[in-house]
């Protein structure tokens, strides 16, 4: 089943963390915890999902990140699915505040920063 959902970057994020709508979206097989999910507003239960998260690259291809993922169980403990470090720790992140745009740049390309 594919489930769209947002992530929340999260730099400081050791794992990516799935919110209780997604995890119920997926409809799929619940397995025990791996890691504690813990943050600024404590402990929540969870579980783990296999999955694949798939992003969108400018063009018809995608990315896929195929693995064990954990999913909170209440719906109180977070808003929005939150994307670790995981899964960043493979790009360059760039964030944009001001144009509201944040960059996933792969391993085998650059950026660069220019003076407008």
């Amino acid at each position: 089943m594919t489930v769209e959902c947002m992530f929340l970057v999260d730099t400081g994020a050791d794992f990516t963390v799935l919110n209780k709508a997604t995890l119920d979206a997926l409809q799929t097989t619940r397995l025990p915890p791996s890691e504690q999910v813990a943050g600024v507003g404590g402990t929540a239960r969870s579980v783990d999902v296999r999955a694949t998260i798939w992003f969108f690259r400018d063009g018809p291809e995608r990315v896929a990140f195929h693995g064990q993922f954990a999913a909170v169980t209440d719906f109180r403990a977070l808003d929005m699915s939150v994307l670790g470090r995981d899964i960043t720790h493979h790009f360059a992140l760039i964030v944009d505040w001001p144009g509201k745009v944040v960059c996933l740049v792969g391993q085998n390309h650059r950026y660069s920063v220019t003076s407008g």
